[in-house]
């Protein structure tokens, strides 16, 4: 079906099992385990030499079609769905990586992953050296012969710095590493890094995938061969990801290109209005043409999503008087919904980090990221103005 239908039909269609029932609308199958024709059967199902269904912390048929829809999006041949985006990088680094190996990760990424690579994954011998997500030559100096995985945030969170995805596969492939994306913030509809070179893509699916703000959920997805590693994991540790949170990602994958438009709309519409406020220093959005990597963006970006991220002057006592004086913006840290979400990164997605840390990824006290919902931006904007008349 990926070779015949664009990416809108594929939303909608790919990946559909339908039961004896003939159902319409993908079904939801809410058990924990599967009932063999025999104890043969049972035995070459575990032994992998038949395919089935089996135990649902591995296999389960509303999984498997969100992870080949999601697969058919991405131009991946296998998925890998998990119980939650963080799980999701987890499962890639302890279905790839061994003790001993060596990461190379852009330093502008979510705080939580930071945490994961610097304190979680360093105990099991695994290090991370950390570099710019615009400099290149970091990453090519940053190499070791034990270096087996670059990861990497485009747009990156909260600033939105945009990664050169086809210039770090090089780099990656030249010492035998792979790449790794997270591409939450864009999704396929606007950004497919496996065409851009990339080995793997990461999803939190608890963002712009589900799209209202109801469920958690992650998937890794690259080549088979690749995601064999990933899927024992999984099928071992169980990270699982429930079928009623896979039959909401079914859902929303339906509308995901409608909402990421209008998203994008609004969001341009939003960044434009923030730059010729005085009392914001920048604004920080891949959509403007005053974004520093702006012409990168567009050459992998359909367009600039849905997250702007602005510095009010005057620090941290400014951007918590602008976000406290919001009554229609939600502050809430998540991102991907409905509804226009608000959040000081300093001191809640990037809250764990040091001083230190924050300063080398370039986010201070002043900065305040929105994710774009689907509101009228004019009230949007009206909501931001009650914040900024409290300003000097």
């Amino acid at each position: 079906m990926t070779d015949k239908y664009d990416l809108d039909t594929l939303a909608v269609r790919a990946g559909i099992q339908r039961s004896q029932f003939h159902e319409h609308s993908e079904a939801l199958f809410l058990t924990s385990s599967f009932v063999f024709d025999s104890a043969e059967q049972a035995a070459k199902r575990f032994i992998g030499e038949e395919p089935g269904n089996i135990y649902a912390r591995f296999t389960n048929p509303t999984v498997s079609m969100f992870q080949e829809r999601l697969a058919a999006l991405e131009g991946a041949e296998y998925c890998v769905a998990t119980a939650s985006g963080m799980s999701a990088i987890l499962a890639c680094a302890m279905g790839l990586l061994s003790a001993g190996d060596h990461i190379v990760a852009s330093r502008a990424i979510f705080g939580a992953s930071v945490q994961l690579f610097n304190n979680i994954l360093k105990r099991f011998g695994v290090e991370t050296t950390f570099v710019s997500p615009t400099d290149v030559d970091e990453w090519e100096a940053a190499c070791k012969p034990n270096t087996k995985l670059f990861f990497a945030e485009t747009p990156s969170n909260p600033l939105t710095e945009v990664c050169d995805i086809t210039a770090l596969a090089e780099i990656a492939h030249r010492h035998d590493a792979w790449l790794a994306v997270d591409n939450c913030f864009c999704t396929p509809m606007l950004q497919r890094p496996l065409d851009l070179g990339a080995d793997i893509v990461i999803h939190s699916a608890t963002k712009y995938i589900d799209g209202q703000g109801r469920v958690l959920g992650g998937a890794v997805l690259g080549s088979k061969a690749l995601m064999e590693g990933v899927y024992q994991f999984l099928r071992t540790a169980g990270p699982t990801l429930s079928a009623f949170n896979a039959w909401i990602f079914l859902k929303g994958l339906e509308t995901l290109r409608i909402r990421m438009d209008a998203h994008s709309a609004g969001a341009l519409a939003l960044a434009s209005w923030l730059e010729a406020q005085p009392q914001v220093a920048r604004v920080l959005y891949p959509g403007l043409p005053s974004h520093p990597q702006h012409a990168l963006a567009m050459r992998q970006q359909k367009t600039g999503g849905g997250i702007v991220s602005f510095e009010v002057k005057g620090g941290k006592p400014a951007a918590w008087k602008v976000i406290d004086s919001t009554q229609l913006l939600s502050i809430t840290a998540n991102l991907g919904d409905t509804k226009t979400t608000i959040t000081h990164p300093a001191s809640t997605t990037h809250g764990r980090l040091t001083p230190e840390q924050r300063a080398a990824a370039g986010i201070n006290d002043g900065l305040i990221r929105i994710a774009v919902g689907l509101e009228s931006v004019e009230d949007i904007k009206r909501d931001l103005q009650r914040g900024f008349d409290l300003l000097p």
